[in-house]
């Protein structure tokens, strides 16, 4: 449930901003920084991109290479894998490399994001999209909460830091402090959205609708919720899009 409704808003917003900047059909060069299971890189090469995913994890970049093997050979040709640190994007990429720039569910586990930020900006050519998806300190204590656990809900509003599902620690990311780094760092932030307002609160192995009606509606709600305040502002993540001066 929570990976379906965050993988599909987030396909919707990207596809939102692409299409208000590009011509449709322009084949753009995308770059997935920590590529993770690379489902919005996939997606994008079969609407026609060049995609480049760069994954520091050696196990993740297999898995990602396992899952591109099943593609056809006009969607592999469309895809380049880097195993490198996200940190180190001036080292693989030149300056203007990329249109879009995707680092969704990355920055968490960095401890100091603004210079990995501004490695991202550099490698976007001027008015490309950069596609951040990050935790959202400002409802940090919202999920301990409605699950009745009130001293981790007491720490949230102290602190970045939290234990995820996964059981790993993390830091989560303020709306207001990474307005001012993009625009610092020379991406301002152009629209912003929340992604699961209503849905966080599932269980890890809680399997979303049946595509149909019922899930449409889902879809319907947590959409319409990730672009109204004061909605959007509780969500569990946020989306946000820079885009380079």
């Amino acid at each position: 449930m929570r990976n379906t409704v965050r993988q599909e808003l987030v396909a919707r917003q990207l596809d939102e901003q692409i299409a208000a900047r590009y011509p449709v059909g322009q084949r753009l060069g995308v770059l997935d920084v920590g590529l993770g299971q690379g489902t919005q890189a996939l997606r994008l090469a079969r609407a026609g991109h060049n995609v480049t995913g760069l994954e520091s994890d050696p196990e993740m970049a297999a898995a990602f290479r396992e899952a591109l093997d099943a593609e056809p050979e006009g969607i592999r040709e469309r895809v380049r894998i880097v195993e490198g640190d996200g940190r180190d994007t001036g080292a693989h990429f030149p300056p203007g490399a990329f249109d879009i720039v995707l680092c969704h569910g990355v920055l968490m586990y960095v401890t100091e994001p603004d210079p990995m930020l501004a490695g991202m900006a550099r490698v976007l050519a001027p008015g490309g999209l950069l596609s951040l998806v990050v935790r959202n300190a400002d409802a940090l204590a919202m999920r301990p909460g409605l699950a009745g656990n009130f001293d981790a809900a007491l720490a949230a509003f102290d602190s970045p830091d939290y234990t995820n599902r996964l059981g790993l620690r993390a830091r989560a990311d303020r709306l207001e402090a990474l307005t001012a780094t993009l625009t610092g760092i020379g991406a301002p932030l152009h629209t912003w959205y929340g992604v699961r307002v209503f849905t966080d609160q599932a269980a890890d192995d809680e399997a979303p609708p049946p595509a149909g009606e019922a899930l449409d509606r889902l879809l319907a709600a947590e959409d319409r919720a990730g672009r109204t305040d004061p909605y959007r502002s509780v969500a569990a993540l946020l989306h946000l899009c820079g885009v380079r001066g």
